[in-house]
């Protein structure tokens, strides 16, 4: 159990550490990706006025199925054609403190290949 404790934290001090560097403004707002057991959720956010523009999640969504990479390849698309639609092209990539591999990574790449820069 304790090392279940020391996971969260650690995980927890490199999101702060992230989003002490990692900002979304008007001109390029903040993809930020949250992955859970057995969801995939990506949110586009402009931390100026403290709003969100775009959000994809699997939560609800009949059509996501498969494994969790296969999840998170097809939010990444999802977010990258809404965020095309309303003329957001680059955004900061916020991980929220996982490593940038597997399920993160598949997001990633499934966004930069329909539209987004980052």
């Amino acid at each position: 159990m304790e090392r279940l404790k020391n996971k969260l934290k650690n995980r927890q001090l490199r999101k702060n550490r992230i989003r002490s560097v990692v900002s979304g403004s008007s001109e390029r707002p903040r993809l930020s990706v949250f992955i859970s057991n057995t969801h995939v959720s990506a949110q586009i956010i402009d931390d100026t006025t403290h709003a969100t523009l775009v959000a994809v999640s699997t939560v609800g969504n009949k059509k996501a199925t498969g494994t969790m990479t296969e999840k998170a390849t097809a939010v990444g698309v999802e977010i990258a054609k809404k965020a095309v639609a309303k003329k957001i092209t680059k955004v900061a990539f916020d991980r929220s403190g996982r490593k940038y591999h597997g399920r993160v990574k598949a997001l990633a790449d499934a966004a930069r290949q329909n539209g987004l820069e980052f």
